[in-house]
């Protein structure tokens, strides 16, 4: 597809660069000649307004695993993918109210200090140890591994041009100005981001409707493929194991989306840096109703895609552009690339944009995140406990930095991965029900001790691999157990909080840990906006559900 972009997308993709650069840089600037201090680049001094943390919220969470990966999944198996997506709207409300008022109130920075405070040091350089590892490893490699792909599809780059790319990008202007320039070039990506996503929505539903516009190409595609539209997969669906059918809304899903929203420093780190618990719990509200829309720009475009394949009418008037790249059933992540080589001269470019800001919003915030936790957790902790701000912004910059150069390396070796955002969601799936279980009842329940939390964390992780490695032709024998990836989670978090309950209970024989949590009805206390609003969140959920339920 090299060259199929005109001079007005060169032109309105370099508008978008230049845009984020600059306003990258200005909010990076020093005040008055005064040094930054480490409030400063890892909580944006603290001064994020609701409607900041909202849009901040959906660039972080928004990457290439989304317009990518979960358009690749909705190309496979349907809408019934949206469901990460609408039930993390209910999930923003949940932490919103329950999680926040804790977190804020302690005055983190960091999601592992949180666990020195309820447990001890040990468990917080074991969690910070492993989250480090996650982002550069699944998180960064992954969104560079699917933002290159996306780039070498649409314009021809080759994949390691691609990465480094990205990776200067973002480093351009997060690295200096950390959050606070983050946080605010995120207000813009998400405009191009949402305005790009439905350029590219629109115009595959009104091919699909052979020029009738949005609307009659969403009859269309609802009428060619209705087996697409089932939220609750039955278990004779192919895809099934993906989404096993009622456990999404009772089981494991719920184990991803709280350890996701709630418990990852990439994600909650916006919250942390709030003007006030108000304001972070209406951009946590702000965050869950843009959620309701996000499957129009991110899932039913796969959709769009598969039914335009299985058409030959609308194949054909594609003429030769649509033979190019196609995408299969073995290579669902190239739906969506696919589908931005039809888009007419301009609407391209910004297509391009958009995709462009998921990628490198969430390539800014995951460095940010890593260079925090490695910063205040691990350098503050053993390298050098004296530092000064000066010292731990600069360690901030060099780790954010080394981290950046390792996933460049590893992104390329991910190459072949069919359904990148179901990769992902499965193996972070491995370890994210014991930090879930040990969050819960740390926060929950008084009695969780030390000892339990360490226990039950690294029982977690076998317990998850008996699930997963579990023979396929062995269950017939009762010693495994044959599940889907997601009920497997839900299963490992059960048992997992269990571990911890009973190691707890047996050493302190039924009382309260000295450094349990005391909350009252007080504590989740909320305004009368958000209580509105979270309602009104769930009555559109139960709406949407009802309506495509199978």
């Amino acid at each position: 597809m090299t060259g199929t972009f005109a001079t007005a997308d060169y032109v309105i993709f370099i508008i978008y660069a230049l845009l984020i650069l600059g306003v990258g840089l200005w909010v990076s600037r020093d005040k008055d000649g005064k040094e930054k201090s480490a409030e400063d680049y890892f909580l944006a001094s603290k001064s994020l307004p609701w409607w900041a943390i909202g849009a901040s919220l959906i660039a972080a969470n928004i990457s290439a695993e989304q317009f990518i990966g979960m358009s690749g999944s909705g190309f496979t198996l349907g809408l019934a993918i949206a469901s990460y997506e609408w039930m993390a709207a209910i999930t923003l409300i949940i932490v919103g109210k329950y999680f926040l008022p804790i977190f804020i109130e302690k005055g983190l920075y960091t999601i592992p200090e949180f666990v020195e405070q309820r447990y001890s040091t040990n468990l917080k350089t074991i969690l910070a140890v492993f989250w480090i590892a996650l982002y550069v490893f699944v998180n960064l490699a992954s969104v560079l591994y699917l933002g290159s792909l996306a780039l070498e599809t649409i314009m021809g780059i080759p994949m390691i041009y691609g990465v480094v790319g990205l990776a200067l990008f973002a480093v351009a202007y997060s690295l200096y100005g950390g959050l606070s320039a983050v946080s605010w070039t995120d207000v813009i990506q998400v405009i191009f981001l949402i305005m790009g996503g439905m350029v590219t929505t629109y115009l595959a539903l009104d091919t699909v409707s052979g020029g009738q516009g949005m609307m009659a190409g969403f009859s269309a595609i609802y009428e060619a493929a209705p087996e697409k539209f089932a939220m609750i997969l039955d278990k004779s669906n192919p895809e099934y194991d993906n989404l096993p059918g009622i456990g999404v809304l009772v089981g494991g899903m719920w184990v991803a989306n709280l350890y996701y929203w709630g418990f990852n420093q990439y994600i909650i780190q916006r919250t942390l840096a709030a003007k006030s618990l108000k304001e972070a719990q209406n951009g946590i509200l702000f965050a869950a109703v843009l959620k309701l829309f996000l499957p129009l720009i991110v899932v039913v475009p796969g959709i769009a895609a598969y039914v335009m394949l299985e058409d030959p009418t609308i194949m054909a008037g594609l003429g030769e552009a649509g033979q190019m790249n196609m995408p299969s059933a073995e290579q669902a992540d190239k739906a969506y690339p696919w589908l931005l080589q039809f888009l007419p001269t301009g609407l391209k470019g910004l297509a391009f944009a958009a995709l462009a800001a998921a990628i490198v919003s969430s390539l800014a915030s995951m460095l940010n995140s890593t260079a925090t936790i490695f910063t205040m957790d691990i350098y503050k902790q053993y390298i050098n406990p004296e530092a000064d701000d000066r010292a731990t912004v600069r360690m901030g910059r060099i780790s954010a930095l080394v981290a950046l150069l390792i996933a460049s390396i590893v992104a390329p070796l991910l190459g072949g991965i069919d359904q990148a955002f179901q990769f992902i969601q499965e193996y972070t799936g491995v370890v994210s029900p014991g930090i879930l279980a040990v969050f819960i009842l740390g926060l929950f329940w008084k009695k969780t001790t030390n000892q339990g939390a360490i226990v039950g964390a690294l029982s977690s992780i076998p317990i998850a691999m008996y699930f997963k490695v579990s023979p396929k032709g062995w269950s017939d024998s009762g010693l495994f157990l044959d599940l889907p990836f997601l009920d497997q989670m839900g299963y490992t978090t059960l048992l997992t909080m269990l571990v911890i309950a009973l190691v707890s209970w047996k050493e302190n024989k039924g009382a309260d840990d000295p450094k349990g949590i005391a909350i009252s009805t007080e504590t989740f206390k909320t305004g009368a906006i958000y209580n509105v609003g979270a309602f009104a969140v769930m009555v559109v959920l139960v709406a949407l559900y009802g309506l495509f339920w199978s």
